[in-house]
C-alpha cells in the first residue's frame, strides 16, 4: 500500500460562509479521491480543498478516507465525535513532546503525525495513569482504534515509530520498547516509463521552461522538492555535474548532467533569464510543485500516455534505465541519495532487460515436446496437446 500523507480537517469562514477544509501534503492518489467527492473546490488563497461545512459533507470526507490514510480531526470543534478530551497536564506533556520532536530536527510533517498518534493513544487511555500503561494497552489501542478507523499498515508503522520516541521522551511507562514491533511494510513496485515514452513526453512539451524541467528531472533523477529548490549556483557546468543541496535526510550529493541537456539548458537560460533558482515563478520566487505536476500531466496527455505519471515516475524511470544499462546498484544508490541499499534494490524487480532474458518454463516445456515429437508436427497451445 502506498505511504499516503495524513489528512488534516479544519473549519474556516471562506467566501462569507463556513467551510470544511481538507489539507494534506501533495499526493496524486488523494487528489483523485477528493475530486470524486461532490462539490469539492480548491482554494489558492487557503491552499486547501474545501466543502460547505455540513454534517453530511464531514461524514462524506471521513468515509472517503477512513480506509485510505490517517485523518486528523483534532482541529475541529467539540461537537465532532473524534474530538479528544485531554487534561491540562496531558496537553502540556504533548506540547513538550511536540517541542522535543522539533528539537530532534524531524520534518514538520513527521512532528505533526507523531504528535497526532501519541495524542490519540493518550486520549484512548485517558482514564489510566501513563506510568501504568503496558504493551497490552498498545495492542488494545491498535485492535480497536486502528481497526475501527481502517488505518493503513503504513499508519500503524508510523504510530509504533512515534511511540518508540515517546517512550524515550517519557520513560515512566511500563511499555517495553524492545518488544514493540512494526508490521511489515507493503512493497509496491514503482511505475516506470520506457525510454521511448520519456522522449515522447519531452517532444510533446512545447513550452521551453516545461521541457527543460521534465528533461532535468529525468536525466538527474531529481525529487520534486530538489527541483524547485535547485539554484543556478548548483550547476557545475565545467565538471558536467549538479550538486543537490539538502536533499532528503539533509544530505548533499552530486549527479552528472547529460551532454544532450546542455543545448536545451542554454536555450532556456537565455530565453527566461532566471536570477536565483533554476526554475522561477513570475516574481522570481520558487516555482510550485503543483505547477510542475500540472504541466507534466498535460504533456503526458499530449503524448497519449494513459498511465498516471508524476515527477517521481520520472525518477523511478531514471533509476530503472540506469540499472538496465549496466550501472552498478551501489552507484545508483549514491545518485538517488538513498540512505539504505534496500531502497534502491526495488528497481531490480522492474528491470525489464533481465526479465526479457528469462525464458518462461511453459515455452521450455513446449520446446521439449516439439523436439521429441516424432510426427514432426509443431505442437501449439491453441491445439490439443
Amino acid at each position: 500500500m502506498e505511504n499516503l500523507p495524513i489528512i488534516i480537517l479544519e473549519r474556516k469562514t471562506h467566501k462569507k460562509a463556513p467551510q470544511l477544509l481538507v489539507k494534506f501534503k501533495y499526493n496524486d492518489s488523494i487528489i483523485n479521491l477528493v475530486r470524486k467527492i461532490p462539490n469539492a473546490s480548491w482554494s489558492s488563497s487557503l491552499k486547501s480543498w474545501y466543502f460547505k461545512d455540513t454534517k453530511e459533507n464531514l461524514e462524506l470526507v471521513l468515509n472517503t478516507f477512513k480506509n485510505i490514510t490517517t485523518i486528523d480531526t483534532s482541529n475541529l470543534s467539540k461537537k465532532d465525535t473524534l474530538r479528544r478530551n485531554l487534561t491540562d497536564n496531558q496537553k502540556k506533556l504533548l506540547n513538550s513532546f511536540y517541542i522535543y520532536l522539533k528539537g530532534k530536527r524531524y520534518s514538520k510533517s513527521t512532528v505533526r503525525t507523531y504528535t497526532f498518534f501519541v495524542a490519540d493513544f493518550i486520549n484512548y487511555n485517558s482514564k489510566r495513569a501513563l506510568n501504568q500503561l503496558t504493551n497490552r494497552d498498545v495492542e488494545l489501542f491498535i485492535e480497536t482504534v486502528f481497526i475501527e478507523r481502517n488505518y493503513s499498515i503504513s499508519s500503524q508503522r508510523q504510530f509504533i515509530s512515534a511511540l518508540k520516541i515517546f517512550i524515550i521522551f517519557y520513560p515512566h511507562t511500563k511499555i517495553n520498547n524492545l518488544t514493540l514491533e512494526r508490521p511489515k511494510k507493503t512493497r509496491n513496485l514503482p511505475s516506470v516509463l520506457s525510454q521511448e515514452e520519456i522522449l515522447n513526453i519531452i517532444s510533446c512539451t512545447q513550452n521551453l521552461k516545461h521541457r527543460a524541467v521534465i528533461a532535468l528531472i529525468y536525466s538527474c533523477g531529481l525529487r520534486i522538492s530538489e527541483l524547485i529548490n535547485l539554484k543556478l549556483a548548483h550547476f557545475l557546468l565545467e565538471r558536467k555535474q549538479l550538486i543537490i543541496k539538502n536533499g532528503k535526510g539533509r544530505k548533499d550529493r552530486y549527479v552528472s548532467l547529460a551532454d544532450s541537456f546542455y543545448p536545451l539548458l542554454s536555450n532556456y537560460y537565455h530565453s527566461y533569464k532566471p536570477k536565483k533558482y533554476f526554475v522561477e515563478g513570475r516574481k522570481g520566487e520558487r516555482y510550485s510543485a503543483q505547477s510542475v505536476r500540472h504541466f507534466l500531466r498535460k504533456s503526458c496527455s499530449k503524448a497519449r500516455i494513459k498511465k498516471t505519471v508524476t515527477p517521481h515516475t520520472l525518477r523511478h524511470s531514471y533509476a530503472t534505465h540506469l540499472l538496465e544499462n549496466g550501472v552498478d546498484i551501489r552507484y545508483i544508490q549514491s545518485l538517488l541519495g538513498h540512505a539504505k541499499p534496500e531502497t534502491t534494490m526495488i528497481y531490480t524487480h522492474v528491470k525489464r532487460k533481465d526479465l526479457m532474458e528469462i525464458q518462461n518454463p511453459l515455452d521450455i516445456a513446449l520446446q521439449k515436446l516439439n523436439k521429441n515429437n516424432k510426427d514432426n508436427k509443431k505442437v501449439l497451445l491453441s491445439r490439443n496437446i
